[in-house]
């Protein structure tokens, strides 16, 4: 019986995975244009990190080791290490000598593409929770 949530756990996962990486997403946005930070740099891209979640189980019967998949898990939030993008701006309280300003590394551009992606990733598991409770009410429903 423990398997038969294992989709929904798996799902669940995902869902838990795309909430981080959308917060993220919105939290470059945000700062796109953070020239000065808390520590007097500019804003630094974050990009979510994750990892499938596996379990190694001893099958008994023939001594070998079973790997099953539990999901996705988040190992982080790291940030970006492309570089910042440098704008002349003289008139910008935060330009140097020359005139320039020292700007995120952040594409909207990139940013709403990925917004999609894990959007539809996160309707994706959503949408696979919905069947597999609709499978479960009709298997309670053969019973009556």
């Amino acid at each position: 019986m423990n398997d038969a949530f294992m989709g929904m756990r798996i799902s669940s996962s995902g869902l838990t995975a795309e909430r981080l990486r959308m917060d993220t997403i919105a939290s470059n946005v945000a700062n796109a244009q953070t020239t000065r930070g808390e520590d007097g740099q500019p804003y630094i891209r974050k990009i979510a990190v994750f990892q499938e979640n596996l379990q190694n189980e001893l099958d008994k019967s023939s001594g070998t080791y079973k790997t099953s998949f539990k999901g996705v898990k988040s190992v982080g939030v790291v940030n970006d290490e492309s570089p910042l993008r440098r704008v002349y701006d003289p008139s910008h309280a935060d330009a140097d000598a020359d005139g320039y300003v020292m700007m995120p590394n952040v594409n909207i551009m990139n940013e709403m593409a990925d917004m999609i992606a894990s959007t539809r990733a996160y309707e994706a598991n959503v949408n696979s929770i919905n069947a597999q409770k609709s499978m479960f009410s009709k298997a309670l429903e053969i019973g009556k």
